[in-house]
Parts: C-alpha cells; structure tokens; sequence
C-alpha cells in the first residue's frame, strides 16, 4: 500500500493501481517500452490491474509473466464498465490512469485519478475528471514508484 497524507488534497491510501491499457500504457496494441519494468517493481506495494476493451487482442499476450491481473471489458457501456470495476475494488483505495472517454468516470471515482497525454492523445471527459495530468506514462507510474512526488504536485 502506498499511504500519504497531502495537505489540502488529504489522505491517500492506494491498494489498487488501475490501468487503462490501449493509449495508457500500450500504443496500437503493444505495451510500450519499459513499462514491463515498471509494473513488475510497483506490484511489490500495490495491486496493478489493466483493464481494456483489447481492441488489437494482443493486451494478454504482452503482459503475458507480468504481476497484473487483466480485466477484458465488452460492450456497449465500457465507461460504466471500468467504473463498476473500480467500486468492487473499492474506489477509495485505487488510483486509476487513463486517457479515454470511457476512462472519465474511473478517474474521477476514484481516490486518485491521472489522465495520459500521451501518442494517441487525451479526451477532454478524461482530462476533466482527473486530479492529475501527464504527458508520458512512465511519468505517471514514477508518482508511485517515487510517492514523494504526488505530495509536490497534489498540495495546497
């Protein structure tokens, strides 16, 4: 668990850290560069899930021996899906990271919510609903190897 009390933002307490996969962590189907690094190090204190549409069926594939468990979202309310997902982990205890419409309702449910800028862009409902905005995801996912830094950019 990642447990920080920011002034003026309050108390955060991550269990789960909820990821998008196409346009978060992944560009036309395959998991970009590094990330695999990443998760398997931040899965030591939380709990990494993805979850995704898997419009290039390929998101198992690259996270095939990586330490998340994979959420394969269908049909024609993908926003409310994601949502639903986050209260059954319990949204007070999750950070979700996205970059599409149907992630606006996850991030802003959520205890902590980061939009992605990335290649394939970033929604105007995501945006909106964010607590945080980042360019690159490697960035987003350095807020919680290095929690620190939710600190400098969430207080008040």
């Amino acid at each position: 668990m990642i447990s920080l009390n920011i002034p003026g933002f309050g108390p955060l307490n991550i269990e789960h850290l909820v990821l998008d996969y196409n346009g978060t962590i992944a560009l036309d189907g395959n998991l970009m560069p590094g990330i695999g690094k990443t998760l398997q190090e931040l899965s030591v204190d939380i709990e990494v899930h993805v979850l995704t549409a898997d419009t290039f069926g390929q998101c198992e594939e690259s996270l095939e021996g990586l330490p998340v468990s994979i959420h394969v979202i269908s049909g024609p309310a993908e926003d409310q899906s994601k949502l639903d997902y986050v209260r059954s982990l319990g949204a007070e205890k999750c950070a979700c990271v996205g970059n599409g419409h149907n992630d606006a309702l996850m991030l802003k449910e959520a205890a902590l919510g980061i939009a992605i800028s990335g290649p394939e862009c970033l929604s105007m409902a995501a945006a909106r609903s964010a607590d945080i905005s980042s360019a690159e995801i490697a960035h987003a996912l350095g807020l919680f190897t290095h929690p620190i830094r939710l600190m400098t950019t969430l207080r008040f």
